[in-house]
C-alpha cells in the first residue's frame, strides 16, 4: 500500500498547525497506497489539481481532533531514477524483481501550542522532515501483478526544518502491504492494506512526548520518554482512476498501547481513528510514455 503509496494526490496533506500538512500527506500516502496496477504504457508524468476532507488528531496520542478541507495537488512521475508514485516523492536506488532499495523523505509543519490543551505552555514543534532509506521487499505477487504482499522497511533519520537544522532522532516503520487491483465486484476499485509497528529513538519521543520541568504543572509532570516501540498502525485505502479525474478515501487506526511513552501526560488517548477523501481533476500529462509497474 505508507504514514508509509500510481496516481496521486500529492502533497507526508497523519499543524500552520503540524495537523494540516501532517493530514494532507497523510491522505496522499494512504490513498495513493491502495493503488497497484499491473506493468502497462503509462505516461511519464502527470499532473492535476483537487479537493480533500481528512479528518486527524493533533498528534499520535492527542485527544483533539481536527478536520481540514485542503487542496490537493496531484503529481505522478515515472522516471528511471526519481519517481513520484504511490510511496511518495523517492529516489530508486536498486531494484530486482522482488527487492528495492529507494531513498525517501517527509514532512511535517511546525505546530503551534496554543491550540493543543496538553501542550499549553510548551514550546511549539517545530517544522521537521525525515530522510532516509527504504527497502521493499515483494513477499508474494500473482501471476498478472494484479495482487502483492511485500514487506517494507524505511529507516528514516529525522530533523527540524530551520535555518540551523537539528537532529530529533530517527524512525522506523516496519510493515506488512497488500495491494488489490481491481476488487472483484468493483472493476477499476483498487484496495490496499497495511499494519505494522513504529519504533523511534530517545530523542524522537523526547521532541513529541518529553516534559520539561519548566513546563510541568500539577496536571502535567515532568516525563523523560524513553526510546524504542511507539504503538501500531493500521491502514486501508480505496482508489479508482477514471479517463479525467481520481477519487480516493482512506482510514486509519493507531493503537498506543504498550508504546514506551504511554505513561506521557501528552498522550491523552491510546486508540484513535483518522479518515480522508479526496477527488482530484487530471489537468495534463506528457506524450511520453514509459512500461511502469506501480
Amino acid at each position: 500500500m505508507t504514514h508509509r503509496h500510481t496516481s496521486c494526490p500529492a502533497g507526508r496533506w497523519p499543524q500552520r498547525s503540524l495537523h494540516a500538512l501532517r493530514a494532507g500527506v497523510a491522505l496522499w500516502l494512504i490513498g495513493a497506497a491502495s493503488l497497484a496496477s499491473a506493468v502497462e504504457e503509462k505516461p511519464l508524468w502527470e499532473v492535476g489539481l483537487g479537493v480533500a476532507t481528512v479528518s486527524f488528531p493533533a498528534y499520535r496520542g492527542s485527544d483533539q481532533n481536527h478536520t481540514f478541507v485542503l487542496p490537493a495537488p496531484y503529481f505522478v512521475y515515472r522516471g528511471e531514477f526519481l519517481k513520484a508514485d504511490r510511496q511518495g516523492l523517492r529516489a530508486q536506488l536498486f531494484e530486482t524483481d522482488r527487492l528495492e532499495l529507494t531513498f525517501s523523505g517527509a514532512l511535517s509543519p511546525p505546530a503551534s501550542s496554543e491550540k493543543i490543551r496538553a501542550r499549553s505552555g510548551m514550546p511549539d514543534l517545530d517544522a521537521n522532515f525525515e530522510l532516509g532509506p527504504q527497502i521493499d521487499l515483494t513477499l508474494w505477487r500473482s501471476t498478472d501483478r494484479a495482487r502483492q504482499v511485500q514487506l517494507l522497511l524505511p529507516l528514516r533519520a529525522a530533523f527540524t526544518l530551520e535555518s540551523r537544522p537539528k537532529s530529533i532522532g530517527w524512525v522506523l516503520h516496519p510493515k506488512l502491504n497488500l495491494d488489490i487491483t481491481d476488487v472483484q465486484g468493483l472493476p477499476g476499485w483498487n484496495l490496499g492494506l497495511q499494519a505494522g509497528p513504529l519504533f523511534g529513538d530517545r530523542r524522537q519521543h523526547s521532541y513529541f512526548y518529553g516534559v520539561n520541568s519548566a513546563f510541568a504543572t500539577p496536571q502535567r509532570p515532568a516525563y523523560q520518554a524513553p526510546g524504542g516501540y511507539a504503538g501500531m498502525q493500521y491502514l486501508a485505502g480505496v482508489s479508482k482512476r477514471y479517463a479525467g479525474h481520481w477519487v480516493g478515501a482512506f482510514l486509519r487506526y493507531d493503537h498506543l498501547g504498550g508504546a514506551r511513552f504511554e505513561n506521557s501526560p501528552l498522550v491523552r488517548t491510546r486508540n484513535y481513528l483518522a479518515a480522508g477523501v479526496a477527488v482530484t481533476w487530471i489537468l495534463g500529462e506528457s506524450t511520453t510514455r514509459v512500461m511502469f509497474d506501480e
